[in-house]
């Protein structure tokens, strides 16, 4: 039974979309199918649908990003250069908002973390509402992705040492919310399969750009279609390595991923012992953490976690999402352009003219 959540200081927006959808009855697999499976399995079974939350999956949702590269683009639609992920860039839900309600149909709001910065409680507060309020981390300041993924990794492996996490950034843009679902619901079962691997969600390239990861497909993994094994992990080359990389078929580092938490937990404490050390015993009060963070430096994620174990990740290739990070405002204009809109600033521009 649904139960109504009362209004709290700091409370969340999971909006459902789309509709459950209901599954038929299958027959039962044949003697000779059966058997077969037995040899070999060559295929991940669909599982349950995509639109009903899966019972053992959380959510963490990084929103913690200071956002200074779309501080001009935010100054001309909120009034305020606040960070991009609180804007109301497209319509009238932030990005924030936006990504909270992508992923409610899969991931229920009472498994799902965001973590967020001390100075942004006073904006972030009305579009976390529907979240309880102890799943709404709260850290200093801004120490790039690493000591923020760590904090919330640590503090999920305190309340369910044995459950699988999906994280996603909270400034992306994704077309086709559906097949976004699909895709995640696709990869925890990679992870189901293989629990030692952290699966990351890989896009194909449309240029070749500095301003992304790039991940190096290695050989397919037959039981999933679209999922291979990693050879190689670059954060940010330069464009003429980048542009390499894509001749060579390497994929856009999204920064979604889905892993078992005590495995990610495992592998931080084997590459940032010191971190892990400083941060496992502090509890999430806001004193203890500032006392801790002022001994951390900032790290990212990406760099230097992910792109130290090619060898203990896979990636799923995502097509025809309408996948965009924006991270700048160009990021913003393609993907206003590719829906046949203008981008605000741009209407500004025009209406001065």
């Amino acid at each position: 039974m649904r139960t109504t959540r009362r209004r709290t200081p700091i409370a969340g927006t999971a909006i459902a979309e789309g509709t459950p959808v209901r599954r038929s009855a299958a027959a039962g697999p044949s003697t000779e199918l059966r058997a077969r499976r037995s040899i070999q399995m060559t295929s991940i079974s669909p599982g349950p649908p995509t639109d009903i939350p899966h019972a053992s999956l959380w959510a963490l949702v990084l929103a913690g990003g200071d956002g200074t590269r779309l501080q001009g683009v935010t100054q001309i639609i909120a009034g305020a250069p606040i960070p991009k992920q609180y804007c109301r860039i497209l319509g009238p839900r932030s990005l924030l908002e936006r990504t909270l309600s992508r992923i409610a149909p899969l991931i229920s709001v009472e498994r799902t973390l965001a973590i967020i910065n001390r100075d942004h409680v006073p904006i972030a507060r009305s579009q976390v509402r529907s979240l309880d309020p102890r799943n709404v981390l709260v850290q200093p300041r801004n120490l790039d992705t690493g000591p923020g993924v760590l904090v919330s990794m640590l503090e999920l492996a305190r309340r369910a040492p044995d459950a699988t996490v999906a994280v996603f950034p909270s400034d992306h843009y994704v077309r086709d919310s559906h097949a976004f679902r699909r895709i995640i619901a696709r990869m925890r079962r990679v992870v189901r399969r293989l629990p030692r691997k952290i699966a990351l969600l890989g896009v194909r390239p449309e240029r070749a750009d500095g301003g992304y990861g790039y991940i190096t497909p290695g050989r397919p993994l037959g039981y999933s279609r679209d999922t291979f094994a990693v050879r190689a992990f670059h954060e940010k080359p330069d464009t003429s390595a980048a542009a390499e990389m894509v001749r060579q078929g390497a994929l856009w580092n999204s920064l979604i991923m889905v892993a078992r938490v005590g495995r990610v937990v495992e592998l931080l404490r084997d590459l940032r012992p010191a971190d892990v050390a400083l941060l496992e015993e502090t509890p999430l009060d806001p004193a203890a953490l500032a006392t801790v963070y002022d001994r951390l430096r900032a790290w990212n994620f990406s760099h230097e976690f992910l792109g130290r174990i090619p060898q203990h990740l896979v990636v799923t290739r995502a097509d025809d999402l309408g996948w965009s990070d924006w991270g700048t405002p160009e990021a913003i204009e393609r993907a206003f352009a590719a829906i046949g809109m203008v981008p605000p600033w741009r209407q500004s521009a025009e209406a001065a003219s």
